[in-house]
């Protein structure tokens, strides 16, 4: 059993704002959030090694997480001006990116067959070597949620964790399996 006190302290301490526990069982893996990637509003699919569908099926993604039962829910929540504050945003997520980072590193030593699924595409390279040579820094490939299939609010509500955080408000969240 994983001793979720140290993790939220470390959580806290790589500065996220909210975390939760995350019992894997409640993971579903689903071909419509793949669709939403095909549709590729973010840019992404099919130009990294993170995104599908470089990233492996659906049926890999659930093999990969057999063997997990628990792990954390971690999220950055930024207080945006209005709707359509974009520097807000993009500090927020930046935020997310930066902790996820810290927390990675730390958890990488104790636990070293972990499963991180982040936020977003990749941004380590500034242009992915996808498809024409193997990614530069596999050892720190995390894709997101989202490219392995999840609907992030799903995975909260399931686990207990808030996923809206009220009003002007915008929510970056990110996970680790662990045990």
């Amino acid at each position: 059993m994983l001793n979720y006190e140290k993790l939220f302290e470390l959580a806290k301490e790589s500065g996220f704002n909210s975390w939760g526990k995350l019992d894997v069982s409640t993971l579903e893996f689903l071909p419509e959030v793949r669709d939403m990637c095909a549709v590729n509003t973010c840019g992404m699919y099919n130009k990294s090694w993170a995104c599908p569908p470089a990233c492996g099926e659906l049926d890999e993604m659930k093999a990969k997480v057999q063997g997990f039962t628990e792990g954390v829910i971690v999220q950055t929540v930024g207080q945006l001006e209005d709707s359509l504050d974009w520097e807000g945003i993009q500090e927020a997520a930046q935020n997310q990116a930066e902790s996820f980072q810290k927390m990675w590193k730390v958890l990488k030593e104790e636990y070293p067959n972990l499963m991180a699924m982040g936020t977003g595409a990749c941004t380590k390279c500034a242009k992915c070597t996808y498809p024409d040579e193997p990614c530069r820094f596999p050892d720190e490939l995390i894709s997101s949620m989202e490219a392995c299939g999840l609907v992030v609010s799903n995975v909260c509500t399931a686990n207990g964790v808030p996923y809206n955080h009220g009003k002007d408000t915008i929510c970056y969240t990110g996970c680790f399996l662990l045990a």
